[in-house]
């Protein structure tokens, strides 16, 4: 993702007024490609190895996310990374199993990652979410994410985008939150905590819903919630 602008402003080197857009940007960077990345491959392998030795103090240390709630989310995340006790079972293989039955299939999808399967009133991807997100990201001059050419209103690649956002444009952060993302995240992530078998995912889920709404009120936002159709 980058500006499309054939002349870009010029970035400063100047720490940002706003602390919080650094911690946004850490939160879209670390949670984006465990949504958008199988557990087995390359690109999110270091992101799930630093989850497996997170230190005691990381709950209260998780950004805009509630104390207690991160405790409780790191807690599932480290119980679905860790192995069995008799060793049977390979957890990688189940990480990988469950994230395909939530959102990838073959068969129907437990979560679909797309905001506009639920936004929209036909309940099909590249629907009324996704087409808003084109134009809005069209008319900022920011071009789609360069990944398998899917929809872009992608969960993962919706927080990869905020990450980029509030790093590279944060005059657009609170406008993208409010408009595109906080509208629909918050009641996919119900949904994926309702429909995971898988502690890891579950918690993984809160996590990412307790730090979405944190980031909601941190920065005051006002968001219109749509009607949901699934």
């Amino acid at each position: 993702m980058h500006d499309t602008n054939e002349h870009t402003e010029e970035r400063t080197s100047e720490p940002t007024l706003d602390a919080t857009v650094d911690a946004v940007a850490f939160l879209g960077e670390t949670l984006g490609p465990l949504f958008l990345y199988e557990p087995t491959e390359a690109a999110v392998l270091p992101i799930y190895g630093a989850l497996r030795n997170l230190e005691n103090t990381a709950a209260s240390e998780w950004p805009f996310a509630d104390a207690t709630e991160a405790q409780r989310a790191l807690e599932l995340i480290a119980q679905g990374l860790a192995p069995t006790a008799d060793g049977v079972d390979d957890p990688d293989d189940a990480l990988l199993w469950e994230y395909r039955r939530l959102f990838v299939g073959p068969a129907k999808k437990a979560a679909p990652p797309w905001g506009s399967v639920y936004t929209d009133r036909e309940c099909v991807v590249f629907g009324v979410t996704t087409l808003e997100l084109r134009q809005w990201m069209r008319s900022k001059g920011i071009s789609r994410p360069d990944h398998d050419g899917g929809p872009e209103d992608h969960i993962g690649l919706m927080l990869l985008l905020m990450a980029w956002i509030a790093r590279n444009r944060p005059e657009l952060l609170d406008e993208y939150l409010a408009e595109h993302f906080l509208t629909w995240a918050p009641h996919f992530l119900e949904i994926v905590q309702r429909e995971t078998t898988h502690p890891f995912f579950e918690g993984l889920a809160l996590l990412t819903r307790a730090s979405a709404l944190g980031v909601q009120d941190a920065r005051g936002l006002e968001v219109a919630v749509p009607h949901f159709y699934r």
